[in-house]
């Protein structure tokens, strides 16, 4: 193997020189510069990354911990995969970074996590992003003190920079649109009420009926999903949910669903009781899984889980601490997502009041 001994002597210069050509630290000639370049092509020589990390105190690396690529191929729900879609927006944003991102998979395994965090702090990373495949609260080792560490899909009770989907806001605005269609009768059947998502959606769903000036049923919020992997189990609970907001005296005009393949699910069910959608019945998810989403007949109305950007924004943020930039932020950056409007949701029309000889009838 060649050695920046054997470029010097090539190209005829002394191996500080064939250093500041590698290393860029200090002005050479352009024709002494194409000498050594020269000689590198021709021998072969590849610098050693590790003895310049040890010079610099920069070793190049990120590391990144998820579970998306062992997990990836065992998930045959139509649900997505959000781990998936953060790691492909952290690759995005690491891009144009010249830095060499490191990805270990957990294997489903989080007591495998302080020993990849260890791993990784051995190998002089630089950061480290660990991202979750759902929003949760998370429990991990301390990382070295010069070691950078953000989390995406996830937070933790110490205030390590955090990067969050703004679900709250993201059920706010749907609500808030489908009242802007003319919906006043809003079932959400939601995910599992232990999930953090769900209880912020629900707080979003219900602060955006206030501020409509809707007073709150309860009969049209019903928790609908479970945790454990029960497929039975959920098809069950989903059956009933809905049976008993069509059963009520005054049914809703639209169901919002914990997420699309809940909508999805729900499609068959109201049609075996005979309903057109969204004539009879209006629909929406969350996600915006657009295997489902755009694949449904109607299309289904959906929310942005923001998977892209929240890597993006984790990436960011990680990059610019490494680079001795703002500080890092000591609460959770939340990343909010748009409403997709499709023909699952139809408009309801506003009565019109017309006076008569009569009095006023309502059309």
């Amino acid at each position: 193997m060649a050695t920046i001994y054997d470029v010097a002597r090539v190209s005829g210069v002394s191996p500080k020189t064939v250093s500041r050509v590698i290393n860029g630290d200090a002005a050479v000639k352009k024709a002494t510069k194409e000498k050594v370049n020269a000689a590198i092509g021709q021998l072969g020589y590849v610098p050693s990354t590790a003895a310049r990390a040890m010079r610099s105190n920069r070793s190049g690396l990120v590391g990144l911990i998820t579970g998306a690529i062992s997990l990836t191929p065992n998930r045959s729900e139509a649900s997505g995969l959000p781990d998936l879609f953060i790691v492909q927006g952290v690759q995005k944003a690491m891009e144009a970074s010249k830095k060499t991102l490191l990805i270990a998979d957990t294997g489903g395994q989080m007591d495998r996590v302080p020993e990849l965090i260890r791993t990784f702090e051995e190998h002089r990373v630089e950061g480290i992003l660990y991202v979750a495949d759902h929003h949760q609260k998370v429990t991990l080792p301390p990382v070295m003190g010069s070691t950078k560490l953000v989390l995406a899909n996830c937070y933790d009770d110490v205030g390590t920079a955090a990067v969050l989907p703004n679900d709250y806001q993201g059920q706010f605005s749907l609500v808030t649109q489908l009242i802007a269609k003319g919906h006043r009768r809003i079932a959400y059947l939601a995910l599992s009420a232990s999930h953090d998502a769900t209880i912020l959606r629900t707080k979003g769903y219900r602060d955006a009926m206030g501020a409509a000036g809707i007073a709150a049923d309860p009969a049209l919020y019903i928790p609908s999903d479970i945790v454990a992997d029960d497929a039975q189990g959920e098809e069950q609970l989903l059956w009933d949910a809905i049976e008993r907001v069509l059963s009520l005296s005054e049914p809703p005009t639209v169901i919002c669903f914990g997420n699309d393949r809940m909508a999805m699910r729900a499609y068959g069910i109201l049609r075996s009781r005979g309903l057109a959608l969204p004539d009879d019945m209006s629909i929406a998810g969350y996600d915006n899984y657009r295997m489902i989403t755009e694949t449904l007949y109607p299309s289904l109305t959906s929310v942005d889980l923001p998977y892209h950007a929240i890597g993006i924004r984790a990436t960011q943020i990680l990059l610019d601490a490494i680079g001795g930039g703002t500080d890092m932020p000591d609460s959770p950056v939340l990343v909010s997502g748009q409403v997709h409007h499709r023909a699952s949701v139809r408009d309801i029309p506003t009565p019109i009041t017309k006076l008569s000889s009569i009095g006023r009838t309502i059309t």
